[in-house]
């Protein structure tokens, strides 16, 4: 019950809270010529996965990039005309923010999901979708839990939102 009561708060204080940016991020990802890469570490990066499936799946073309790997090479898949959708709860995990600097040398738009609005991913990025997290679901606060769960939901949001459009 307490799982569902912090993850259920979490989803109602974001959904509370989506302002122009979202559809900022909705507009742009729809005009991208190219391709959405979809980036993020750690559990934030298993979502990552899952939301640019769902937007294959929805008719958006999209691929997941590694951070790590990305600064092994696979950062060459990114191109003018892509769209970057970066998600990190703190906003400050040192591969995300290496393969950023890149991206943003390029000039390739990056749109984050984050629960923190002044961290080093927010400040390198084009769009930031505040997604607060006051308490993650572990007894010990650690695990993300509520976090990853209102990514997937905006991630989710997003897709829905282009395959609507299209």
């Amino acid at each position: 019950e307490r799982v569902f009561r912090l993850e259920i708060e979490t989803l109602d204080k974001v959904r509370e809270g989506v302002n122009g940016d979202y559809v900022k991020a909705a507009e742009l990802l729809f005009r991208c010529s190219g391709k959405v890469v979809v980036t993020g570490v750690g559990k934030s990066g298993l979502i990552a996965q899952k939301i640019a499936s769902t937007m294959v799946s929805t008719g958006t073309p999209a691929i997941f990039l590694h951070p790590g790997e990305g600064m092994h090479g696979d950062v060459g898949i990114v191109r003018k005309g892509d769209v970057v959708l970066a998600i990190s709860k703190s906003g400050e995990s040192e591969e995300l923010l290496s393969l950023l600097f890149y991206v943003n040398k390029i000039g390739v738009p990056v749109i984050s999901i984050t629960a923190e609005p002044k961290s080093a991913l927010a400040q390198s990025s084009y769009l930031v979708l505040h997604t607060p997290v006051d308490e993650e679901a572990c007894p010990l606060n650690l695990a993300p839990t509520s976090s990853t769960t209102v990514a997937l939901v905006v991630g989710d949001g997003l897709a829905m939102a282009l395959m609507k459009k299209r």
